[in-house]
């Protein structure tokens, strides 16, 4: 797999602050192109360099199998494209990293996985992989590949989860992080592990979704080198602190801009440094 870490890592230049920018209204038609200014919903499209183009880090967003997947719907799409789009756009904002404006979806089947070192998955807590989903994922996983998992809630979609997780790794177990690992440190000093709620929890005055779900966890997956594969996200919902920035000031500050953008800052910025 190309990697493209180290000329990264020389290039970043990391700033501390969010400014909060307006999104406009979160209505969304069935299909869009991203591409298009007038469906971006308010986020700017940007000039890569060509010189560098690359080396551009891509937001590679997996469409994996669940059980109640509809036709071209299914819980890989959940916050997408505005998480994706946000997110891409902080990134690209707030360090010198070539960030591409567009982001992709892979599925984990495809031959050109292998071109993006980070992969995002989100809601797995009805993830049913077909085997060569399974195969795909181990060796992308296995070949220096790195996955962040996000958003899913308490102990049944834990264990569909893992279960899952079994198959592309029977013998690896995740492994709980300490709120002193770097991965909460690299950029963004972070104080706690971050537990962000969906904006409805949050306006609701809930801070998390499940009865059973009280606390974040972020558990790490290494390789036989001890190099962190992936992050596994749970009791957590950073990418709705993404998607959702320009709807509420107030969820923007408390959870926007306080957690969910430097958490997932720092976990990027580790992915591509380690």
């Amino acid at each position: 797999m190309t990697r493209t870490r180290r000329l990264l890592l020389l290039t970043l230049l990391l700033l501390t602050t969010i400014a909060g920018i307006s999104l406009g209204q979160r209505w969304r038609r069935r299909t869009f192109d991203v591409a298009d200014p007038a469906d971006r919903n308010g986020v700017p499209l940007w000039e890569l360099d060509t010189e560098f183009k690359q080396d551009t880090f891509t937001f590679a967003r997996v469409k994996y199998t669940s059980y109640n997947d509809r036709g071209d719907w299914g819980k890989w799409n959940v916050d997408y494209p505005d998480s994706d789009l946000n997110f891409s756009f902080r990134l690209q904002q707030l360090t010198s990293l070539q960030v591409d404006p567009l982001g992709k979806i892979v599925k984990l089947t495809d031959p050109e996985l292998f071109d993006y070192p980070f992969i995002y998955v989100i809601e797995p807590g009805q993830m049913y992989l077909m085997e060569d989903e399974v195969i795909g994922l181990r060796h992308y996983l296995e070949n220096g590949g790195f996955m962040m998992v996000d958003d899913f809630w308490g102990e049944d979609e834990w264990y569909q989860f893992y279960t899952q997780f079994k198959r592309v790794f029977p013998n690896r177990e995740p492994v709980e992080l300490p709120l002193e690992h770097e991965i909460f440190h690299c950029v963004y000093d972070l104080d706690v592990k971050p537990q962000v709620p969906s904006i409805g929890a949050a306006q609701s005055g809930f801070r998390t979704e499940r009865a059973d779900a009280q606390q974040a966890y972020y558990k790490a997956v290494y390789d036989d080198d001890g190099r962190m594969m992936a992050i596994i996200c749970h009791n957590t919902d950073l990418g709705d602190g993404w998607e959702r920035e320009g709807e509420d000031p107030w969820y923007f500050k408390q959870f926007s801009e306080k957690y969910a953008y430097p958490m997932g800052i720092n976990i990027v910025v580790y992915a591509m440094t380690h």
